[in-house]
């Protein structure tokens, strides 16, 4: 996106003109240490990065089944990514090490602006975002996701990239549990789905169209991943099995009442 272009978009509603780029100068020093670490104790296979541009905003989407989704795709996403991360997690010195790699802090029940417009900044400028739709670790079949990745989308004109991930919580593993060494990781992309970009109004309808469209092609690609990789996913967590909470990252962004 040529540096004109952005500083148009960046003046859209919402606006992210005086919005500032999450830095991720760490995460560059950081991937190659990971991944390191990631291929001596793991098996970790990748498909289809090739639907990952080199350049150019995008949407990464992904199911979200282990604790080691976030770091397995911050090492071996084809490009440095900026992941929505809960907020209870940037605490302490874990909070200054997020923000030095470039994550962006998440309110996940209520309607979180900041993280909106920091993601809008990142896109905007050409980067490449990381959501997890189904706003928590579970099953990871993607039976319900939020509108927070339709809503980028269809802001900003980002492709959004379906990713399924294998392997990072055993069958009956609980919330945060670790996979044994030696065990087998498989990140799958899948081709990706174009949303027409939607200026300002956006109707609430709209979203929700656009959601269900994403939900339906991200099952397409679950299974489709499954075929690939001979392999299923692990199922609900079984502590959690009653009750999933949903990400929220915006419970009425399709009509915004500031422009800014």
């Amino acid at each position: 996106m040529s540096e004109s272009l952005s500083r148009l978009h960046h003046r859209d509603i919402p606006r992210t003109h005086d919005a500032v780029h999450p830095s991720h100068r760490l995460l560059r020093v950081v991937r190659p240490v990971a991944r390191a670490f990631f291929n001596r104790r793991y098996d970790v296979r990748r498909y289809g990065e090739g639907f990952v541009q080199r350049k150019g905003p995008q949407i990464i989407a992904s199911n979200h089944v282990g604790l080691l989704d976030g770091p397995l795709l911050a090492a071996f996403a084809p490009r440095r990514v900026h992941a929505l991360t809960k907020k209870e997690m940037f605490e302490g010195h874990t909070g200054t090490a997020l923000r030095a790699l470039g994550q962006i802090p998440l309110s996940r029940f209520d309607m979180d602006l900041s993280a909106i417009k920091d993601c809008l900044k990142v896109l905007r400028d050409g980067g490449v975002v990381v959501i997890y739709p189904e706003g928590a670790r579970g099953a990871g079949e993607m039976e319900k996701i939020a509108s927070g990745v339709a809503y980028l989308a269809m802001v900003t004109g980002a492709p959004v990239i379906p990713l399924t991930v294998f392997g990072t919580r055993e069958p009956d593993g609980g919330a945060d549990s670790i996979p044994a060494r030696g065990a087998r990781f498989d990140l799958v992309y899948g081709p990706p789905v174009y949303l027409d970009r939607h200026p300002w109004p956006r109707q609430q309808a709209d979203v929700r169209q656009a959601t269900e469209l994403l939900r339906n092609r991200f099952v397409q690609h679950i299974v489709e991943a499954k075929g690939i990789t001979g392999r299923d996913l692990p199922g609900p967590i079984p502590e959690l099995f009653e009750h999933q909470p949903f990400l929220r990252l915006n419970r009425d962004t399709s009509r915004e009442k500031k422009h800014d």
